[in-house]
């Protein structure tokens, strides 16, 4: 009997031959402060579609140069990032993955030596520089730099695009009321913090037909903040919208004590997924196939999102069908290896 996490998944027009998605993890790995793909994420990203993993999505990479956590961030700004990117999700699809890309602008999380922007003038804490409240104007230009971003992304060849709505970034400080103080259209009511990832999701689909993810964070974690009630009022507002998947991590718009346990935001996957009635893929300390599996058979999510596991086995893939007691597909180079 196949299992679910090696099983097909279908969205739109895009299916991927498992459940297993290697999550968004910034490597800080640009070598210029440029923005260019290095050698090191070719390394990186092609030896995880090496070892089968269905989705490939890279680290958050930066709308605007002034949108990057780090001068060594991945960038997608400008017109000459594309090649780059395209080479790479070339190499990646060789070996039979799809690949997605998160778009991403750090807001008041941008350790950067010039200015920084957010919806409001409040640090993040005190090692963290004050940023500076967005003018409208500004407003419309971050949400034009999201449809650009989406475009060159279509041009790079990716597969599915990701936008990045979590851990305390731009427009995470949007949505949250313990970081969106603004007295205007963009601030106030739910509906009016909604508004920005509102308006980079519709000018975002102007250029990109694919499938369309959303990573939020579903929990801040304060009693001031946001829930997972919250979110699946959010996440039927994105099905709206035509997203097609919501990532659901928590935490990271304000500094917390977060009770970190094995599978501790599978909870607000499932939570989301009924409430919202849209598919949802389940990430933070999953580890084994078993877990990653029991997930999926009691419908908490509908993909398995890996970060850290993946960083300490590339080819976690065959681990999880070995504990699984069923076998894949390997490379063919590896055929002689992969013998279970």
């Amino acid at each position: 009997m196949e299992k679910k996490l090696f099983s097909p998944y279908t969205l739109k027009e895009l299916t991927l031959k498992n459940r297993i998605v290697m999550a968004p993890m910034c490597m800080y790995s640009c070598e210029k402060e440029d923005g260019m793909v290095t050698d090191f994420h070719t390394t990186h990203y092609v030896s995880r579609a090496v070892g089968q993993v269905g989705l490939v999505i890279l680290e958050a990479t930066a709308v605007t140069p002034q949108g990057r956590i780090s001068h060594q961030d991945l960038g997608i700004w400008s017109d000459e990032h594309v090649s780059g990117l395209a080479k790479l999700t070339e190499l990646i699809k060789q070996y039979g993955a799809k690949v997605g890309i998160q778009l991403a602008h750090a807001g008041r999380k941008a350790a950067l030596r010039d200015e920084i922007i957010a919806p409001s003038a409040i640090a993040f804490d005190e090692n963290y520089k004050e940023p500076k409240a967005m003018t409208v104007e500004e407003i419309k230009e971050t949400v034009e730099a999201f449809r650009n971003a989406a475009e060159r992304a279509k041009r790079a060849g990716f597969d599915v695009i990701e936008i990045h709505a979590a851990h305390g970034y731009l427009i995470n400080q949007f949505l949250s009321p313990l970081t969106n103080k603004r007295l205007d259209h963009y601030g106030g009511t739910k509906e009016n913090r909604f508004r920005f990832l509102k308006e980079v999701l519709e000018e975002v689909k102007t250029v990109w037909e694919g499938p369309l993810f959303v990573r939020v964070s579903a929990c801040d974690y304060h009693e001031d903040g946001l829930t997972a009630d919250d979110y699946v009022e959010i996440g039927a507002s994105l099905k709206e919208l035509g997203v097609d998947l919501i990532d659901v991590s928590s935490g990271a718009v304000v500094p917390a004590r977060i009770n970190a346990y094995p599978g501790y935001q599978v909870k607000f996957s499932e939570k989301i997924r009924h409430g919202a009635n849209i598919a949802t893929g389940a990430v933070g300390l999953i580890t084994t196939g078993i877990q990653a599996e029991e997930i999926l058979q009691n419908d908490r999510a509908d993909l398995i999102f890996l970060a850290r596991e993946l960083l300490r086995d590339p080819y976690w893939p065959r681990t999880a069908a070995k504990e699984l007691g069923t076998s894949i597909k390997s490379p063919k180079q590896y055929e002689r290896g992969w013998i279970f």
